[in-house]
């Protein structure tokens, strides 16, 4: 095994937050305001090579994934997935049970749930300015 190999790759978690945010169509503004922060707050966050545990924690509740997932983001990773995903045969052999089929994400249900968030996201800021 060599050296390289066993070298924990240090990961930059505010780009890999930035990253995830942009995959799911989330401006700055919207996670801002679902934080409770301004968006220079979010940009300053997406610079930062380290992330506090707890703000983490927020940022991925308000994305609607876990912190691992931005923890452990990997691009490289992220496209050879996409690409095998795009490859698979997708029919399920004679036998076989729901735990031996991998259960994929339906994009189509994260869109719409994004959006849903998004506009709840619209409702509240247009609520905010009409009682000022």
């Amino acid at each position: 095994m060599s050296i390289e190999s066993t070298k924990k790759v240090k990961r930059h978690i505010g780009r890999n937050v930035r990253r995830v945010r942009m995959y799911f169509g989330v401006k700055q503004e919207a996670l801002a305001a679902d934080l409770g922060i301004s968006q220079p707050e979010v940009s300053k966050i997406e610079n930062q090579d380290e992330i506090e545990e707890v703000l983490l924690s927020q940022i991925a509740d308000a994305l609607g994934i876990s912190s691992e997932v931005i923890r452990d983001f990997d691009i490289e990773k992220t496209i050879l997935n996409i690409n095998q995903h795009n490859c698979r045969d997708t029919t399920i052999s004679e036998g076989a049970t729901t735990d031996t089929v991998d259960h994929q994400v339906n994009p189509f249900e994260k869109i719409v749930e994004l959006y849903k968030r998004l506009l709840k996201s619209e409702q509240e800021k247009i609520e905010l300015l009409k009682n000022r």
